[in-house]
């Protein structure tokens, strides 16, 4: 057909009126299609398209629409389409503000591009208008060829700044113009899936396009992430919705990797988005206006992921086994970015407020739904030691908010948390918690309601953890006590000290809620731990700080059991009585267990006496000194006289024959002395010169040997009584100078702890002793001197703030996870290899510790930089440090080379 006879011919046609449309449609379709199909002016293309889609498009059935117009019209509107777009990347390249020939070129492509776009949504309206489902098989053309042409001009806007190559200003509204059109086709094809009939009897064609059609829409998702809330968020609500609403066809077709990575993504991005205007407001103090709207809008867009989330993750569970991994990471992202977490950023407790309650509140539904799907089980409670340090905490605050939900989960889903394949869930917790240690040394504190009707206030970190363990301990069913009971001991025996602690408070919790007999069950059982174990060790101290505390709350006829069952005067059971207070007791109780603990310890150490006093031979009398000690807590000066005059005894032969020397190569030896120590604090003033002597002058040796910190620690708990004593004229010249020393060397012990306990002791020594002329000789300097008169005066030194005690417990963590990693290298260098024991390569979360304790490490450098000059040697440091980390680099880079060589 020649340019004249087309034209002609639309001419003709633009004097048509309905009717007479319909009637012609079968011989103009086709010599309009044929037009179409030549053309190759833009204009002329979409004034073909136009009277297509307006004049004709009507009158074809729907049963035809496929077969008859959008197979043969939408392939070529594509290349019309590829072809501009095509051409306006090209000319974007050269437009400049003196090139009004290429500026206009420029606007006339992308007055084209929002004509073709306009042809389209009215497209796509029309369909809308049939008022029927709409079978898919009948406009399957359609979907795909609208999907390509929006995420293409949303790209090309998205990166509309590079395309300009700043000139952007030129041809904006038009741009604009583009968006909004290429908005509205979106909105418009949305509208049209909600009549889209996709049923059981569809076929696999169907399946796989709609299929196609979420996951286009997805990959629009990804583009237009940061240009329009509104936008995005409606485009993520198509896809949950058409997922949702086609659930039983789609569940095993669709990339639910794709779609739940997607949406963790978004999520974090919207929600590190409120935390940065949250930031700037409050750096800038405003409290109103366009930022604080845009705030709550950006907030009110988390809480909308959130709840996709929840829709998502509900319908789709089973098939998310392998993504589990991103769902706890989104949970422990979001955490470690939100008060208390050390790590997030100072905002305003009402921005704060509204996050949690619009937000976070909003994904607190998605751990409910999670908790009976066993791979979120074994995702969360596997070993979670080589978390980054600011994921420690969140780890922990998550576990505990799933222990407040486990009580009202049935008994199946309570077994499998309790049961877990590497920890169980009270041993994850009580691990988590250990990791914690710079959140709880400052503390952090977190929000709870104490008493009913009474407003949330801020506890730390520990007392919110004690709580909330208490609270699940009091629900536990009756059928998971065994592991409750095993993962307490577990954590009371640990190696940390705070959790350890954690465990016996909530230890002594249960036994304050549960019943007597329970609590006298328990106390047994500690006690034949203690009493079985096969030598001294730290387990058996906390054991009996636990046995000491639970004996407290035993009631006082199973007291009385308690001590038949462990007789005092039995040898055997003295290790046992070391350990208890016998103030728990009845005062008759007290008073005959105390006297045959006397009876049966002073036999202890006159059997060791008599024999021929081997050192190796010292650990039964360490027992003995220890249940004296004990029997002395409780009578203090009511202990009867013929008993005190024994104790006495006993230890003044003792102190006949210990050598500095051998105090200090034999430990045993070191913790008799402190229990001898210890025993003479409650004779202080019945002591003779002779024994008086005899003490100093071992004391004074033995600091000039360098004695370990728990013999110095003691000697200060004697010193600090020495106040009550009258030093006999006779050894006044040898004593005098002893203490004086002794207070001197302890005062200027380097060590904080020695150091702090040193000021104590003699500012008690000073106000008791009556020798007053020893005070000024135990400053034997003006440092010394200046430090006891301010501790006196109670004179603050320098306070640190909360930044810079935030700032040292960060690097205070790596030195401890650096120190931690090192000892368990040296711990696995130095055992025995097993027989055929298989080689595991480091796992990738070692790999990221390390990493980021170095990351954290060139943080701290950055840090102390900005707050000063750095010393000479520092660079020479950094420069060491720039090799080894080059070479490290380079092992890497020829790692995996060779891994991918092997691979070809």
């Amino acid at each position: 057909m020649s340019q004249t006879d087309l034209e002609l011919l639309l001419r003709e046609l633009g004097g048509w009126d309905w009717e007479l449309c319909r009637r012609e449609l079968p011989a103009v379709l086709p010599r309009l299609l044929s037009m179409y199909q030549e053309s190759e002016d833009w204009t002329e293309h979409i004034r073909v398209l136009r009277i297509l889609t307006e004049m004709f498009l009507p009158h074809i059935s729907l049963g035809d629409l496929e077969q008859t117009f959008f197979s043969k019209v939408l392939p070529k509107t594509l290349q019309l389409y590829d072809k501009l777009m095509y051409e306006l990347s090209s000319e974007a390249k050269g437009l400049t503000g003196q090139n009004t020939e290429l500026r206009s070129t420029v606007r006339n492509l992308l007055q084209t591009i929002v004509q073709l776009l306009e042809t389209l949504t009215s497209c796509v309206r029309y369909i809308c208008t049939l008022q029927e489902c709409v079978p898919l098989d009948s406009i399957r053309t359609l979907p795909s060829s609208v999907l390509y042409v929006i995420k293409s001009t949303f790209t090309h806007c998205k990166d509309s700044e590079s395309v300009y190559c700043g000139h952007l200003h030129l041809i904006s509204d038009l741009l604009q113009a583009v968006f909004k059109e290429t908005y509205s086709l979106q909105k418009q094809l949305m509208e049209l899936f909600d009549q889209i009939s996709v049923g059981p009897a569809s076929t696999e064609d169907d399946i796989t396009d709609m299929v196609s059609v979420i996951h286009t829409v997805l990959e629009i998702c990804s583009v237009i992430s940061n240009m329009d809330h509104a936008l995005h968020a409606n485009t993520w609500k198509f896809i949950i919705k058409q997922s949702l609403k086609h659930h039983a066809l789609l569940q095993c077709h669709l990339k639910h990797s794709d779609i739940l990575s997607g949406l963790c993504k978004d999520t974090l991005l919207s929600f590190h988005s409120s935390l940065q205007l949250a930031e700037e407001m409050k750096m800038s103090d405003i409290q109103d206006g366009a930022d604080l709207r845009l705030f709550q809008k950006t907030v009110k867009l988390c809480r909308f992921f959130a709840n996709s989330l929840v829709y998502y993750t509900k319908e789709f569970l089973p098939f998310l086994s392998d993504l589990c991994s991103q769902l706890h990471q989104l949970f422990l992202q979001i955490y470690s970015k939100f008060p208390p977490s050390l790590y997030a950023p100072v905002i305003s407790e009402v921005h704060q407020d509204e996050i949690s309650r619009v937000f976070l509140v909003a994904l607190d539904p998605l751990i409910s739904q999670l908790l009976p799907f066993s791979p979120f089980m074994e995702q969360v409670l596997r070993d979670t030691s080589g978390l980054p340090a600011e994921q420690q905490l969140p780890q922990c605050l998550l576990l505990i908010t799933i222990m407040d939900k486990l009580s009202s989960q049935p008994e199946e889903v309570q077994t499998l948390w309790n049961t877990g394949k590497r920890l169980s869930f009270l041993s994850a917790l009580f691990q988590s918690f250990q990791q914690c240690s710079a959140e709880l040394s400052l503390p952090v504190c977190l929000p709870e309601v104490i008493g009913t009707g009474q407003p949330a206030v801020p506890i730390t970190l520990y007392h919110y953890v004690c709580v909330h363990l208490c609270s699940f301990i009091a629900s536990t069913l009756p059928s998971q006590f065994p592991h409750l009971e095993y993962a307490l001991l577990d954590a009371v025996l640990g190696s940390s000290m705070i959790t350890s602690l954690l465990a016996m408070d909530s230890w002594c919790f249960l036994a304050r809620y549960g019943t007597a007999e329970l609590c006298a069950h328990h106390c047994v059982v500690i006690a034949h731990l203690i009493k079985s174990w096969p030598n001294e060790c730290y387990q058996v101290s906390v054991l009996g700080v636990l046995l000491k505390r639970m004996l407290f709350l035993m009631a006082p006829d199973h007291q009385v059991e308690f001590a038949h069952k462990f007789l005092p005067e039995e040898v055997e059971n003295l290790a046992v009585w070391q350990h208890v207070s016998l103030r728990a007791l009845s005062p008759d109780l007290g008073k005959r267990v105390v006297r045959e603990l006397c009876m049966a310890a002073l036999a202890q150490c006159r059997r060791w006496l008599n024999s021929r006093r081997a050192w190796g031979e010292l650990q039964p009398v360490n027992v003995a000194f220890s249940v004296l000690l004990v029997a002395c807590n409780f009578s203090g000066d009511a202990l009867e006289a013929e008993l005190q005059a024994s104790i006495l005894g006993v230890l003044g032969q003792f102190w006949t024959f210990l050598q500095a020397k051998q105090v200090s190569d034999e430990p045993r030896l070191q913790q008799t002395l402190c229990l001898l120590l210890h025993l003479l604090e409650f004779f202080i003033q019945a002591l003779d010169a002779q024994l008086i002597s005899q003490v100093f002058s071992l004391l004074s040796s033995l600091l000039r040997l360098d004695p370990p910190d728990h013999i110095r620690l003691a000697m200060l708990d004697f010193l600090s009584s020495v106040g009550k004593v009258f030093i006999p004229q006779e050894v006044q010249r040898q004593v005098v100078p002893q203490l004086s020393c002794s207070f001197a060397s302890l005062l200027a012990d380097q060590t904080w702890l020695i150091h702090q306990r040193a000021l104590e002791a003699f500012r008690h020594f000073a106000e008791e002793t009556i020798h007053e002329d020893v005070v000024p000789q135990c400053l034997n300097s003006e440092e010394i001197k200046n430090k006891v008169v301010n501790f006196m005066a109670k004179v603050r030194q320098g306070e640190e703030t909360t930044e810079a005690r935030i700032e040292r417990l960060k690097q205070e963590r790596i030195t401890c996870d650096a120190h931690f990693m090192k000892m368990a290298r040296e711990l696995e260098s130095t055992g025995e290899p097993l027989a055929k024991r298989a080689c595991h390569p480091p796992s990738e979360e070692q790999y990221k510790s390390a990493v980021g304790t170095m990351e954290g490490a060139v943080e701290a450098v950055k840090l102390l930089l900005q707050k000063g000059s750095p010393p000479a040697w520092v660079a020479v440091k950094l420069e060491a440090l720039h090799t080894a980390i080059t070479i490290l680099r380079d092992s890497v880079r020829k790692q995996l080379l060779s891994c991918c060589t092997l691979a070809l």
